[in-house]
């Protein structure tokens, strides 16, 4: 994702079948809003004359054997089987001689038999929202009516086993959530959930110009000191940091090999030494773009405001649009505006400043240099984590697997207040 199409790896790009549109209004979502944005519109389904050529265009701008498709929303299902029938059909038309790998991130609330046969005939990978217990889960991801949806996500897990639909559960982790990581962590082992991401919640409060679009979340281009601050359902640098390492210690004594959390994968691609496969990790992004219901092509999901269009494959090209020096330039800003104190961290290594959306935070001392806000998370767990990934480092040169790091572990969980 963090190399051009022409060396011969791909961009990714993040489509949004029916845009902003939910059947959920999750609290801390920051895509429902988006609707702003285009205020004439009623019925947000991409039209086949706009699917079809992306279909085509994606496929054929990429000099890579497969391409990745990622179906989300808003709530992708709210399509409908015949827009994904239309979608099979389009990259059969266009596929060439390459393999196509569809994804989809769901809610599952509108999961049933019907949809499972169709995603399993169709060799879909399903990505479910699941925040943990039901207490809190249903926090925050309530339906239109205000009611709770854990018992119906539940459900479509069920059925995702049932059909032998190959998945993987996005926690996201509030202010709130954040005190109880071993219940998350255990809710998700009982319900023998085996592949888990942990997505951290930042937004921040609308500055004067995100009130203007009638947004309710800050554009990422504004920095502390001209916009409020996180909302509070953001987690915390400080706690953040406790919650992975709690999660950690658990997993690293117990499950490796068995459970595999993406967060912890990606921290062992950066202590081997190798490119990070994931955007916020890379020294430089770029490589993962987003595509609105009509066309409009994005920088990066993330940014989705005026300033970050790049334009609209109807009208542009999609390759000229991705290898746009706009979007090249985005991509670079990343390592080119690195701090100072970034640079100088003995864990740039593993984070590289993570994502620049979340770069506000003033650097003490310095003067227009900002840092990201979960820095201290960061820092305390990737220090944390240190001695266990350096050990599986070994195993894995010596031919050994890593989950042996479980039989070679001593001394009790400690996790520090710093």
């Amino acid at each position: 994702m963090s190399v051009k199409a022409k060396t011969g790896q791909g961009c990714h790009i993040l489509a949004k079948p029916n845009g902003p549109v939910c059947n959920l209004g999750c609290k801390y979502c920051f895509y429902l809003e988006k609707r702003e944005l285009y205020p004439e519109k009623n019925n947000f389904l991409m039209p086949d004359g706009v699917l079809e050529k992306f279909v085509k265009e994606y496929i054929q701008s990429q000099n890579i054997p497969e391409i990745q498709f990622v179906w989300q929303g808003g709530e992708p299902l709210l399509a409908g089987i015949s827009f994904y029938q239309k979608v099979i059909g389009f990259q059969q038309k266009h596929m060439g001689d390459k393999k196509i790998v569809n994804s989809m991130q769901t809610n599952g609330i509108l999961l049933n038999n019907e949809w499972c046969a169709f995603l399993k005939d169709n060799g879909f990978l399903v990505g479910l929202s699941l925040d943990g217990p039901e207490e809190i889960h249903d926090r925050y991801r309530l339906d239109l009516g205000n009611n709770p949806t854990h018992a119906k996500v539940i459900n479509a897990l069920e059925l995702l086993r049932k059909y032998e639909i190959p998945f993987n559960v996005l926690v996201c982790v509030t202010r709130q959530s954040c005190e109880y990581p071993d219940r998350i962590y255990a809710h998700l082992k009982e319900l023998g959930v085996q592949y888990i991401q942990f997505t951290p919640i930042v937004e921040r409060y609308p500055d004067e110009e995100a009130e203007k679009l009638g947004l309710n979340h800050s554009s990422p281009g504004i920095k502390t000191g001209t916009a409020p601050l996180v909302t509070d359902y953001s987690v915390l640098p400080e706690e953040y940091g406790d919650f992975l390492i709690s999660v950690f210690e658990e997993w690293v004594r117990n499950d490796v090999g068995n459970l595999y959390i993406m967060n912890f994968e990606w921290a062992l691609e950066s202590w081997m030494g190798l490119p990070s496969t994931i955007c916020i990790y890379s020294k430089q992004c770029g490589r993962a773009l987003a595509v609105e219901h009509n066309g409009d092509i994005y920088s990066c999901d993330h940014f989705v405001f005026p300033e970050y269009r790049l334009g609209n494959l109807l009208e542009t090209p999609l390759s000229a649009l991705t290898e746009s020096p706009a979007q090249t330039d985005f991509g670079k800003k990343k390592e080119q505006t690195l701090s100072s104190a970034c640079r100088q961290c003995d864990v740039r290594f593993a984070c590289n400043g993570e994502c620049p959306r979340l770069r506000f935070v003033p650097l003490q001392g310095s003067s227009g240099e900002y840092v990201n806000y979960l820095c201290g998370a960061y820092k305390k767990y990737f220090r944390h984590i240190h001695r266990y990934m350096k050990a599986m480092v070994q195993l894995i040169q010596n031919g050994k697997p890593a989950s042996w790091i479980m039989d070679v572990i001593e001394g009790p969980v400690i996790i520090t207040k710093d």
